[in-house]
């Protein structure tokens, strides 16, 4: 486990001595959303991650079965090799295919297993839709090599699990693609050439769905007197809320130490310049850094979000960008809506996401956003890093130290935001122009201006407070297109 990730040293009589208010044998009564009591004994593990399951199917003949008059098709009597015809080598697909799949199933870390043989017979698609169902799959994957069992392939997809990826090869189809799985809801339908990357973007949607419904959202509030939780319906994603004072408390309890000022002059050693902030709110920020580590720890939390705004010196806004950088989403201002979709881009690109609030130039059409909280490893834990220079939080005295992250012009980027119980995503793509200076602009201490693609209206794409901006291009985009059509979402956007 990495430091900034870790409990800070502590060993686990130390750290729960830290928790204050919970101590070693701690409950707490927290309400459901129906307000019915239940007991938390903390520390609260972290829900056990199993990896996504999947079934993948092909449909074809063998020539030896068409060739006999004996295929389960309308041709049979005349020996026909509907598309793809003959000369296609359906086997030798299915090698190519499966090692394809593996392979991308085993960077994302899924449970795929191939059904064999090739099935071309309805009582065979008859039994694997039984045995799939029984299986408590995950999702499906249906690759049809043939024309007319695309009907077949339909209900593979529809009956066997709650979502599918259907992938009709081009030239296994005749004319224009059945409608029934263009416009299915709920199949992610894929009619192309050996198209490995739409493969890998609907087993990545599987992979994030899966992900959320095993993870835990931490909200920390000063408008909560109690612990509650609740359910985020469609991801699945368990939520329980914490006064503010907790957070405070155990802020106020841990002492500065000499590694923390070491980590403490590390980031500030690391800024390309630093503008009118003190070392002791470096150090201040470094304690709250390892209040949220610890805090996450306590409630076996995958993300969290903080009314932050009034924090004062214990604002974590150095603290969510390193987390978010190392792949733990972390949202401002206990914003619900910014967080969920933080924890759903972690899933599908691997990258941190940049929550702001969006500004408009409308004489030039693009689309500007400022925040406080912006990481500098924009790709990923082992990527690049970003130049950032240390300013001052914009709104409020103390001057606690916020990352001014330069955006690399021309950069293609991800707008996205995910909307709580309107079953609606958002997702634009554009990229960077600039990283504007303030003065002459303002908002907060990272900042960015982009153009948006194919809008005539900038304004017109406003998807609500904190949306989350992506490093990533409309391929990567596609992977939000993929989750929406599996799991039943409006997709919102240009994609």
């Amino acid at each position: 486990m990495c430091e900034s990730c870790s409990s800070g040293g502590l060993d686990r009589r130390e750290f729960l001595a830290a928790a204050g208010v919970v101590g070693a044998a701690g409950y707490l009564a927290a309400a459901r959303g129906d307000e019915a009591a239940e007991t938390l004994t903390l520390p609260l593990p972290k829900k056990e991650k199993q990896p996504a399951k999947l079934w993948v199917a092909f449909l074809y003949p063998p020539a030896e079965v068409v060739n006999a008059g004996q295929n389960e098709d309308t041709w049979a009597k005349h020996h026909w090799f509907t598309w793809p015809g003959n000369q296609f080598d359906p086997e030798a697909q299915e090698r190519k295919f499966t090692g394809k799949i593996t392979e991308i199933a085993g960077k994302l870390g899924m449970d795929v297993r191939f059904m064999s043989p090739a099935i071309y017979q309805e009582a065979k698609v008859n039994e694997f839709i039984e045995r799939a169902k029984a299986a408590e799959l995950d999702a499906v994957l249906i690759v049809n090599f043939w024309n007319s069992f695309s009907k077949w392939s339909h209900r593979m997809a529809t009956e066997s699990a709650p979502t599918a990826i259907v992938y009709h090869s081009v030239g296994s189809n005749h004319q224009l693609p059945p409608d029934y799985l263009r416009h299915a809801e709920g199949i992610y339908y894929i009619h192309s050439i050996e198209n490995w990357d739409e493969i890998e973007r609907g087993l990545r949607a599987v992979r994030a769905k899966k992900m959320l419904a095993q993870s835990r959202m931490l909200r920390i509030s000063g408008r909560t007197p109690t612990v509650k939780r609740s359910l985020e319906a469609r991801l699945g994603v368990d939520v329980i809320e914490v006064p503010a004072a907790e957070f405070n408390d155990l802020f106020d309890s841990i002492e500065t130490d000499d590694a923390m000022v070491r980590e403490a002059m590390e980031l500030k050693k690391r800024a390309t310049r630093v503008v009118d902030v003190e070392d002791r709110y470096f150090i201040d920020a470094i304690r709250a850094h390892r209040v949220v580590a610890r805090i996450m720890e306590r409630y076996g939390a995958d993300a969290i979000t903080i009314e932050c705004l009034q924090l004062k010196h214990r604002k974590p806004c150095i603290s969510f960008a390193t987390h978010n950088g190392d792949l733990v989403p972390c949202g401002c201002e206990n914003d619900y809506n910014a967080t969920l979709t933080l924890m759903l881009g972690r899933w599908l690109f691997d990258r941190a996401g940049f929550q702001h609030n969006p500004e408009f130039d409308t004489s030039d059409n693009r689309y500007f956003g400022a925040h406080c909280t912006c990481a500098w490893k924009l790709h990923g834990p082992q990527g690049p890093s970003q130049e950032y220079l240390v300013r001052p939080f914009f709104h409020q005295l103390p001057k606690t130290p916020a990352l001014d992250v330069q955006w690399t012009p021309g950069e293609p980027v991800i707008l996205a935001k995910y909307h709580s119980g309107q079953d609606k995503l958002a997702c634009w793509t554009g990229k960077v122009i600039e990283s504007p200076t303030s003065p002459p602009t303002g908002g907060c201490a990272t900042r960015f201006l982009m153009d948006v693609d194919r809008v005539d209206d900038v304004c017109t794409i406003y998807p609500g407070p904190h949306p989350i901006l992506y490093c990533g291009d409309c391929g990567d985009a596609r992977r939000m297109k993929a989750f929406a059509k599996m799991y039943r979402l409006t997709l919102d956007g240009n994609v």
